[in-house]
């Protein structure tokens, strides 16, 4: 039996190849046949997910809160030092220079990761915008969105913030942040499903352990990240509670 891993489509384009060699470290250090799908949007993603083809997921904070409470999923662990924040952008040449400026008919950029949106939602509550007074545009990915904004072709774009920090300088040059979240407990976690559920403790050891060899420290080094960090069942309930409130 072959198992299927998948990505949030939200990680930088540059870190694909680094999710294929996680993918092969994770094969050997597990002995397990483990096939890496990468899905092109959270659609996608997510019809995948209703029709059982997945068994472990790096899933963003919504879809594993939903991965959690409905499919039998279990968080094992989650990147060292990194929260998922949202930012609100728009063009250096755009007259704005906050949230406040914003008027009704305010055209937004953004993709269908929930999380994102609904704390970039709740950022633009003190312009008093809501999805009844905006324009809203929901496109495949963050660097599609950016695009948008500096194409005049929307005003404003609700982006990762981690997403943000991975363009190009010259991207970014051509950028302006009006307002960024501090949430600080929201986060992208890898969660194991049922049909692994004999493996889940070996897996957060692995990943947890994973910086203490030089193979491993390869491998994170091409994710972007330092480490992982176990996720205890009652930190995976608080970030779920957490998304409720905000919705």
């Amino acid at each position: 039996m072959t198992f299927q891993l998948t990505v949030s489509p939200d990680f930088p384009p540059n870190h694909i190849a680094g999710w294929y060699i996680f993918n092969t470290w994770l094969q050997k250090a597990l002995n397990l046949p483990i096939h890496l799908e990468l899905y092109p949007s959270f659609e996608t993603q997510r019809e995948a997910i209703q029709q059982g083809k997945v068994d472990m997921i790096y899933a963003n904070p919504y879809d594993a809160a939903m991965l959690i409470r409905e499919k039998g999923f279990v968080a094992v662990a989650r990147p060292q030092g990194k929260t998922d924040e949202a930012v609100i952008i728009t063009s250096t040449n755009a007259s704005y220079a906050a949230v406040d400026d914003l008027k009704p008919g305010t055209r937004v950029a953004m993709t269908n990761d929930p999380a994102i949106n609904l704390l970039g939602m709740m950022m633009l509550e003190p312009a008093e915008l809501d999805s009844s007074t905006l324009e809203t545009e929901v496109v495949e990915s963050y660097p599609v969105a950016v695009k948008l904004v500096l194409q005049g072709k929307a005003d404003i774009a609700f982006v990762l913030k981690e997403a943000l920090e991975k363009l190009t300088p010259s991207t970014r040059k051509q950028l302006k942040v009006l307002v960024e979240s501090q949430i600080g407990d929201l986060y992208h976690t890898f969660v194991v499903g049922e049909r692994l559920a004999d493996r889940r403790e070996a897996i957060r050891d692995l990943l947890v352990n994973m910086h203490t060899g030089p193979k491993g420290k390869d491998v994170l080094e091409n994710l972007g990240f330092q480490g992982w960090e176990p996720v205890s069942a009652d930190e995976a309930e608080f970030m779920m509670n957490l998304i409720e409130a905000l919705k």
